[in-house]
């Protein structure tokens, strides 16, 4: 009788998670998030989180049967997840074509180009928001203020928190903070309820999908800043997109460190550099450009920073 061998690289212990199932357990976690854009922005906010998905989706599926060549992968759900992490970084009212090619970016440049899932340096959704805001900054910076739900808006807009302290016409000590919990205010899709975002850590953390130490440290190096610069830390917490992108798009487990102490850093680092944007640099909002800065930095982190099973220093020492 002729027994199978079978070769294959390590690692050889494998647990039942699946790519696949670990983004639908992220898809999940962002329903609260999803689900308050659609309240609080209407409409509007559907068509461009549809449009975001369908574009990234159609995109994937392009590049992979006629340019790759290769199996068609969206069973594993990369390609909706970055389409509605990038639907959650727009505002409701930015046209369809903008999001759409947001989504071409994000997948045909910052995914596909790279070789596909698992071999992208940046994170896509980022990319792709970074890309509208430089090439259409107007659009990317109108703010659509709350309205009834699931009805056409009446096109009123507004600036978001950061900008309007950053310009000097709010008081952070007159901001309603309970108002900015829950997300009645403008901002993007994604960032108006830290309420529904917290709810999703919750899940992912609870079903062990991420760890606490990115998110965690990237909030300690926001307070940190703002401690030294005098900002109220709550209130840059609370605002912006620290909390979407601490949460869903830092922990990314491609272009995130792999240890422990090399993801305290990334967030420390992550969290500093969006704080010194906010303060002293010209955007009100610097999370999408530190993730991106320190996305670059993780080879070099995960090289210096290892686990220590596998760390050149305990071979030697075993040698």
């Amino acid at each position: 009788m002729t027994q199978k061998i079978i070769f294959s690289p390590s690692p050889h212990i494998h647990t039942g998670r699946t790519t696949g199932g670990i983004m639908r357990h992220v898809l999940i976690a962002l329903a609260p998030a999803v689900a308050c854009a659609l309240w609080f922005f209407g409409l509007p906010a559907l068509w461009v989180l549809v449009t975001s998905v369908a574009s990234c989706v159609a995109t994937e599926w392009l590049i992979t049967r006629y340019m790759l060549r290769r199996p068609v992968s969206l069973s594993d759900c990369s390609a909706i997840l970055t389409g509605v992490l990038l639907a959650l970084t727009l505002p409701s009212g930015l046209p369809l074509w903008m999001a759409a090619a947001g989504g071409i970016v994000a997948i045909g440049i910052a995914k596909m180009a790279f070789g596909g899932l698992g071999c992208n340096i940046f994170n896509p959704a980022l990319v792709g928001r970074v890309f509208l805001l430089i090439s259409f900054p107007v659009a990317m910076t109108t703010w659509p203020l709350p309205a009834s739900p699931f009805t056409d808006t009446d096109g009123a807009t507004g600036a978001t928190v950061l900008s309007q302290l950053k310009m000097g016409l709010a008081d952070s000590g007159a901001l309603d903070m309970l108002g900015m919990f829950t997300g009645d205010m403008g901002g993007s899709m994604g960032e108006v309820s830290a309420a529904a975002l917290l709810l999703g850590f919750i899940y992912l953390l609870a079903l062990r999908i991420i760890k606490w130490h990115i998110p965690v440290s990237i909030v300690a190096g926001l307070v940190l800043v703002d401690l030294i610069a005098g900002f109220p830390p709550l209130t840059d917490i609370l605002s912006g997109g620290l909390l979407i992108g601490a949460i869903f798009m830092a922990t990314d487990y491609v272009t995130s460190p792999m240890s422990r102490r090399g993801m305290l850093l990334y967030g420390l680092m992550i969290g500093i550099n969006t704080a010194v944007i906010r303060r002293w640099g010209s955007y009100p909002e610097g999370i999408s450009f530190a993730i991106l800065i320190m996305n670059g930095a993780t080879p070099l982190i995960n090289r210096y920073m290892h686990n220590a099973r596998f760390s050149p220093r305990r071979k030697e020492a075993a040698a």
